[in-house]
């Protein structure tokens, strides 16, 4: 493991780098913040995708393409003056920010948010010493309360959640938020009479469009089904969190176990001299088991 002499050192290298690559590359040059967005959030899916796989070449090499953007950003953060978040637009331009910037602002949030680590809040000392939590659920709720108390932070329980987000990954973080601050079950297991709620609404929207029109396999949704399907991820979701399960992770292991069995078929399919195409359901549901058993 590398010292923190080597680890600083390895990130002053990494920023010289970036200072070159700035002024000589053209392509490097060239880049603006919107033009590396769509480019981060592919890094950040190829970082999820190795994590997944619990490959952790994969996860260090991820990383490092993370971090290229996080420095990227700074740099070009450095070179022209903004106007921030919360300025009029008759404001001047203030000034640049840069890695030390992005830095600082972390650690100081990191700060302000752990008071039961590192006690009364360095900006303003508005929490007491003696803050408290014994694990993590009751950080979680924590960090929900110093939250709406940070300077330029939430203003809402719900405001932090970005609108980017992947939908699946949204839910999660909306019912986390306001479990931390009481809006939940009692008991755990009362969840399943929501999921099983939410199951016959569905159902009872799908038999009112049998009844109203042909629905083929190829009829597309009612809005009505469409929006009892939406409950019904969302109570499967809430599931999922009280029981401890990350539904994205948990959909992606899925994801990942259906490909290779499905690999296996198309696989043994080729070496019988046979297409998917004209196998019937049978010949690839025994393959099917055959994967299974691999």
């Amino acid at each position: 493991m590398s010292s923190r002499e080597e680890q600083l050192k390895a990130f002053g290298r990494l920023l010289d780098i970036m200072d070159d690559l700035r002024e000589k590359c053209p392509w490097d040059r060239k880049q603006t913040f919107d033009s590396l967005r769509q480019n981060t959030i592919e890094e950040t899916y190829e970082l999820a995708t190795a994590i997944s796989r619990h490959d952790m070449n994969e996860i260090s090499k991820e990383l490092g393409d993370v971090l290229l953007h996080v420095v990227f950003y700074a740099k070009m953060g450095s070179e022209t003056k903004w106007n921030f978040s919360g300025s009029s637009e008759k404001d001047e331009p203030r000034d640049s920010f840069d890695i030390a910037d992005v830095c600082n602002r972390l650690c100081d949030k990191l700060i302000f948010r752990h008071p039961h680590v590192y006690g009364r809040i360095a900006s303003g000392g508005e929490q007491p010493f003696g803050i408290t939590a014994q694990n993590a659920e009751e950080v979680s709720k924590l960090w929900e309360q110093v939250k709406l108390k940070e300077k330029g932070g939430n203003k809402t329980v719900l405001g932090g959640i970005p609108d980017s987000l992947p939908s699946m990954v949204k839910a999660y973080r909306i019912q986390d938020k306001v479990a931390n601050v009481g809006f939940d079950w009692e008991k755990r297991e009362d969840v399943w009479e929501k999921v099983k709620e939410e199951i016959a609404e569905f159902e009872q929207e799908v038999r009112k469009a049998q009844k109203s029109e042909d629905q083929s396999i190829d009829s597309k949704p009612t809005p009505e089904m469409e929006a009892e399907f939406g409950d019904l991820l969302f109570a499967m979701i809430n599931a999922a969190r009280l029981y401890k399960i990350k539904p994205d992770n948990a959909l992606e292991q899925t994801n990942l176990k259906f490909i290779k069995r499905f690999n296996y078929i198309e696989t043994r399919a080729r070496e019988m001299g046979r297409e998917l195409k004209d196998m019937s359901i049978d010949e690839m549901e025994a393959l099917w088991q055959e994967a299974k058993k691999q």
